[in-house]
């Protein structure tokens, strides 16, 4: 589409010489393995009360992983409740043949979806109602922490519509009745159903806290929104945080990244003693990054917008947005992992490794370190704005055709075999969700309501750091590997910080410690299956990006 680069086509960027990286940038280490497979195995244990799959017979990589897995790549989307995409999975109502059909597999296992009286007599007064394709372009709503907390209503999981006057439909001619109650099916979400048919999804999976893009996106990167500071850039647009971006001294609003140079209103920021994963990936020596639509400020889209204002025209909502979005960059945030002026990797062969761009990066980076054969071990990967599926801006249509070209890409390259893909998601949006997660950080804050008038809990956190409610609503989870299990609908209780946990089990890298959620995050290895007996080295799925079916 117009604005975008290629994946496929890499970039003229300068390569450093072989003396140059050596000089300049950290070598990734070889680990020593041990007896880490075995401890693996035991904190699986632990964690979901059966022997992890497979584990007898799997081997540790000769890049030093504790399983197959030597590349790691995160997608983290925008704004979605598992109900919203899963509702009725795996049943679609394939009432259109215009619509892209789906037809489940045999034996394909439910999940904990709608059915019943949640469809036909919902306790919220009206009832869930699907959305067709040509429904795509929605308002989005109220989904901030507090409000997120009442709509749970002690856990009745009963007051979604209390806060539907808050929705915001800029310039979108759409304000369904209830939309906040509605879903998508395979008829429009096709992709992600036809990746669940293949791989391994979650259905017990949440938001780490309750709250908006910036708090999501936080425990992805550290598992924990504490130490948050109000900081005022030296950029005259830049501002301090205002009241409720910051309650109890956690993050739990959407105000921007302090000294990012593309930051224009409410700022904060954590100092160097607030630590997340790229901290650990940096002690390790391992290449790692996030990568960002939008963030390399040098090039021009094809709408002449260019810098902080490169922007991309969604033909379906008719939205134009900004391809980068601050709030959404959590390295930013922090002082040891920010690349406060989008500063460009010295080439290529530079991707990765730690030098002035300092691991934060361009999404098209990522395609090009790929195709030059530098494949990061570990990519976050974060599309821009026009394809990150946020409700008022986005949609699950551009959202497809970013992650099909992206997975498509994925499983043509060599490095396939040994790659497990998570798609995740930074927040619920507030859209309905029928299940509440068990509350295991507490908190007594003004912002607080799960179950009472200042209260998430019944007692103050036991580590002091207030303003973490959670865990927050359920969200979409799944893992794209050749090594994931087939067709799999995963129960475990698992969070956003379980995709940190995993990394940082897999690559050997220790806790982030300082309150962390990964200490106690729930592990993702039911997902997989480690067992060589069972691999399918070259099990690949290519999608359609416009429609989600398969090639």
């Amino acid at each position: 589409m117009a604005g975008t680069s290629s994946p496929y086509a890499p970039r003229e960027m300068k390569s450093l010489s072989h003396k140059e990286q050596a000089t300049t940038m950290h070598r990734p280490r070889k680990l020593g393995i041990g007896s880490r497979l075995a401890a693996l195995a035991a904190a699986f244990t632990m964690v979901v009360g059966v022997p992890m799959p497979g584990i007898a017979q799997s081997h540790a990589d000769e890049d030093g992983a504790a399983t197959p897995i030597e590349h790691v790549v995160v997608i983290f989307q925008e704004n979605v409740s598992f109900d919203h995409y899963f509702a009725t999975y795996p049943n679609a109502l394939n009432d259109d043949p215009g619509e892209p059909a789906f037809h489940p597999v045999p034996d394909t296992p439910n999940v904990n979806g709608l059915s019943g009286v949640l469809l036909s007599n919902n306790p919220n007064g009206a009832n869930p109602a699907r959305l067709s394709r040509a429904q795509a372009a929605l308002c989005d709503q109220d989904h901030g922490y507090t409000d997120e907390q009442t709509a749970f209503d002690f856990g009745l999981m009963d007051n979604f519509l209390a806060n539907v006057p808050n929705q915001f439909c800029s310039n979108l001619d759409v304000n369904l009745s209830n939309e906040i109650m509605d879903y998508f099916d395979g008829n429009t979400v096709t992709a992600l159903w036809n990746y669940a048919q293949h791989f391994a999804m979650n259905d017990n999976s949440y938001g780490t806290t309750f709250g908006p893009s910036t708090p999501g996106a936080l425990n992805l990167a550290a598992g924990n929104t504490f130490g948050a500071i109000s900081g005022a850039n030296t950029d005259p647009h830049n501002k301090p945080a205002v009241a409720g971006d910051i309650a109890g001294g956690s993050a739990v609003d959407d105000g921007q990244p302090s000294e990012d140079v593309c930051s224009t209103r409410d700022t904060f920021f954590f100092d160097s003693t607030s630590k997340n994963i790229g901290d650990l990936l940096n002690a390790a020596g391992m290449t790692w990054g996030w990568f960002q639509g939008g963030f390399d400020l040098t090039i021009t889209n094809a709408n002449g917008t260019t810098g902080c204002a490169r922007s991309t025209r969604s033909e379906i909502t008719g939205v134009t947005k900004v391809d980068y979005i601050p709030h959404h960059e959590p390295f930013q945030y922090f002082v040891n992992t920010r690349n406060p002026n989008h500063t460009r990797p010295g080439g290529i062969g530079a991707i990765g490794y730690t030098d002035a761009a300092n691991h934060q990066y361009d999404l098209h980076d990522f395609f090009d370190a790929t195709n030059a054969g530098h494949m990061p071990q570990v990519a976050f990967l974060k599309a821009a704005g026009f394809q990150d599926g946020h409700a008022q801006y986005s949609d699950p249509l551009d959202e497809q055709n970013f992650l099909v070209d992206t997975i498509n890409f994925l499983m043509k390259r060599p490095e396939w075999e040994h790659t497990a893909v998570f798609i995740s998601y930074d927040d619920s949006d507030g859209w309905y969700d029928h299940v509440i997660g068990p509350v295991v950080h507490q908190s007594q804050t003004s912002a607080d309501t799960l179950t009472g008038s200042g209260l998430c809990g019944s007692n103050a956190p036991g580590d002091g750091q207030q303003g973490r409610c959670g865990y927050g609503p359920r969200l979409p989870f799944m893992v794209i590997s050749p090594w994931a299990k087939r067709n799999f609908v995963d129960h475990t209780l698992t969070d956003q910080s379980s995709i940190i946990r995993f990394i940082e089990d897999n690559f050997d890298l220790g806790r982030i410690g300082g309150g962390s959620a990964d200490a106690y995050a729930g592990s993702v290895l039911n997902m997989f299956d480690f067992d060589r007996r069972h691999h399918e080295p070259a099990r690949r799925l290519l999608l359609d990006p416009s429609t989600g079916e398969p090639l």
